[in-house]
């Protein structure tokens, strides 16, 4: 069981009350956005989010290590 820190921006963050949060986890970075997802609600799809691990954009069939830091991005509006 890896465990990783997530962080959360924008409506993701309200909606899981917290900037971050650590979680013990073992599969890919799709099934912890889906168990994340089921766990604090979050409205938005998996296809409109961009997700990042270690400064560094990764695909949501990357696996993360022991101490990873993941970034779920949602989309940004403004101009």
């Amino acid at each position: 069981m890896a465990v990783a820190t997530v962080l959360y921006f924008t409506s993701l963050r309200d909606a899981a009350g917290r900037d971050s949060e650590h979680v013990d986890h073992d599969g890919d970075l799709r099934s912890l956005y889906l168990m994340l997802q089921t766990k604090h609600g979050f409205a938005l799809p998996i296809e409109r989010l961009r997700v990042a691990m270690n400064g560094a954009f990764a695909r949501w069939d990357d696996v993360p290590g022991d101490g990873a830091e993941i970034a779920f991005i949602p989309p940004v509006s403004g101009g």
